[in-house]
């Protein structure tokens, strides 16, 4: 009987085994995760779940039922320790399991600071699993200081969630602006504004320098030789693809694990989705860090394993939730050299071109901008700039153009 393996807790992993069995795949599905949860999803862990506003049960992205319904054997809190592509087997603990496909998702790993600059005190957090929540959580009470390292997305996220709790909040980004690696000037200033309108002291091009502290953090000192005291840190510096199962077992690795465009491995029975997956694009090997990435991908995978031979076609969004502030966005930006800001009465978008041609944009607030965006960038078209930056002009007329 034919088995397919998956190895990773998360979205790519989930959307593949639910996919596999939604397509007819009659053979046994076998999901391993490291962690003793079930599935569940990330973003909201640096938002509504550390604010308390999501429930534990509404964090899973599929009940235990629908494994067990599904006939899908979930292993949680297992690892799997190694991969023999030869003998198609994958060791875990005491137990070596056969596959007839292999589908590695296993995801991320936070960058960590150096233990030589404190990163092993006691109270530097980083915010990437449940159990990192979890740890993190009773932290935030009013009054405590924080220092969060990295002003990208999760920092970001972070540093709304401590204000609004009450913390006293210092945020540093080595970078000369908050998002400089994601997004355009125009987009960092609004946040940057809105961050400090909630109190929030962001200090831009000053790095960390080292964190103090006996066994627990107590401070920091910063590359402008300033230093601060603090009750605990959060670390939001980056992630790297996990690729050390994928590289002991000889497999090619580019920029994360690399696939071919239907997200097979050079080992033709093993495939990858999710943001350890990295796959054929113009300028090389591309990674795309997304929960619809890993959705897109996992669900590819599915289709190809039942012979579908299906190519990846990128279909970027994202979002990020701030305070009040909903930020969608669509499509790369990368290559960017022209921003038209659509601004209304109460919404706003910075759209992204290249010469005339439409790549992204960021709205905030605006999800109607952000639907009609989103479908201009996938069907390829790119409305006159002018009419995008004026107000006036329908955004439904810019689809018809």
């Amino acid at each position: 009987m034919s088995h397919v393996v998956v190895v990773g807790g998360g979205q790519a992993a989930s959307s593949c085994v639910a996919r596999l069995r939604a397509k007819g795949f009659d053979g046994q599905i076998t999901l391993i995760g490291e962690e003793p949860a079930l599935p569940y999803q990330r973003p909201p862990l640096s938002k509504a779940y550390l604010l308390g506003e999501m429930d534990l049960d509404r964090l899973f992205l599929r009940p235990a039922s629908f494994y067990e319904d599904q006939s899908i054997t979930v292993r949680t809190n297992a690892r799997v320790d190694s991969i023999d592509p030869d003998a198609k087997t994958v060791t875990v603990g005491s137990d070596t399991l056969e596959y007839t496909d292999l589908v590695l998702a296993t995801g991320s790993i936070p960058r960590r600071l150096p233990a030589a600059i404190g990163g092993a005190l006691d109270g530097v957090l980083e915010v990437r699993t449940l159990a990192d929540a979890d740890a993190m959580a009773p932290r935030f009470e009013a009054g405590k200081r924080v220092l969060i390292v990295g002003g990208g997305y999760i920092g970001l996220e972070a540093a709304a969630v401590a204000a609004k709790l009450g913390l006293k909040v210092t945020l540093v980004e080595a970078a000369e602006r908050i998002l400089q690696r994601v997004a355009a000037p125009e987009t960092s200033e609004f946040f940057r504004t809105l961050h400090k309108q909630h109190g929030v002291d962001i200090r831009e091009g000053v790095g960390l320098e080292r964190l103090t502290g006996n066994d627990h953090v107590d401070g920091a000192v910063l590359t402008d030789a300033t230093s601060i005291e603090i009750d605990f840190a959060i670390v939001g510096v980056g992630i790297t693809p996990a690729t050390e199962l994928a590289e002991a077992a000889g497999l090619t690795v580019d920029n994360g694990i690399a696939t071919n465009a239907q997200g097979q491995t050079s080992d033709p029975a093993i495939w990858a989705a999710g943001d350890c997956a990295s796959f054929p694009a113009p300028a090389g090997q591309m990674r795309l860090e997304s929960v619809g990435g890993a959705i897109d991908m996992g669900e590819l995978v599915a289709d190809n394993i039942m012979g579908a031979g299906r190519e990846y076609v990128v279909k970027p969004w994202f979002w990020s939730d701030q305070y009040d502030i909903k930020l969608q966005i669509a499509g790369l930006s990368t290559g960017y050299d022209r921003i038209v800001v659509r601004q209304g009465d109460e919404t706003l978008s910075h759209w992204y071109y290249s010469g005339d041609r439409l790549l992204a944009l960021d709205a905030m607030n605006d999800p109607r901008a952000y639907m009609v965006g989103k479908r201009l960038i996938e069907a390829d078209k790119s409305p006159d700039p002018d009419a995008v930056g004026n107000p006036d002009i329908d955004l439904k007329a810019l689809l018809k153009a």
